[in-house]
């Protein structure tokens, strides 16, 4: 894999994900406690779906790493390319099912997400990405070390990419309706 190609690649995906929260009124993640609209459901099951959730998230992030990063690829062999981009695609399936099993689950009711919530879901987002560029460094080449600047500014940059849809979600101002006068005729 070209390695402008991935970090474009990398760059549309985060603008992508860091605006899916603020966008996109359904829960992508199966929280442990009960957001506004749920429907009610005993404590301890809450708490093991979760769990349950998010060690189906860490396997599909594993998986990532597994895949994509210890997969060969010859660019001048189609069925080398293929076999990745396949791989890419069944490992963004997966991801995709996943996050989109909390608000199935919840089909037919109007859940509405909290702030805290929605900035759950962009940092999970934000790993998401960050294991696939993993992977991706991993499959051109060496893993370079990183601090714990590299993530404050790659968070930092995640934000900022998802900047439209904090503002489409909360700064947006939305014509509603006019209220209909008591006194005005009918």
């Amino acid at each position: 894999m070209n390695q402008s190609f991935a970090v474009w690649l990398l760059i549309a995906l985060s603008l992508v994900a860091a605006n899916l929260p603020f966008v996109i009124e359904r829960p992508f993640l199966a929280l442990p406690w009960q957001q506004k609209g749920e429907p009610a459901r005993a404590s301890w099951l809450v708490w093991l779906v979760a769990i349950v959730f998010f060690s189906m998230l860490l396997g599909v992030g594993y998986l990532t790493l597994a895949l994509i990063g210890d997969a060969f690829v010859a660019a001048s062999d189609a069925a080398s390319v293929a076999l990745f981009i396949g791989k890419i695609v069944l490992v963004a399936g997966m991801a995709g099912l996943l996050l989109a099993w909390p608000g199935m689950r919840n089909r037919g009711c109007v859940v509405e997400k909290s702030f805290f919530a929605r900035l759950l879901e962009l940092i999970v987002f934000y790993c998401l990405v960050g294991i696939l560029g993993f992977a991706f460094e991993s499959n051109m080449g060496s893993l370079f070390g990183k601090t714990w600047e590299f993530y404050a500014i790659t968070f930092s940059l995640f934000l900022v990419l998802g900047y439209p849809g904090f503002v489409y979600r909360y700064l947006l101002r939305r014509r509603k309706a006019p209220a209909k006068s008591p006194w005005s005729a009918a």
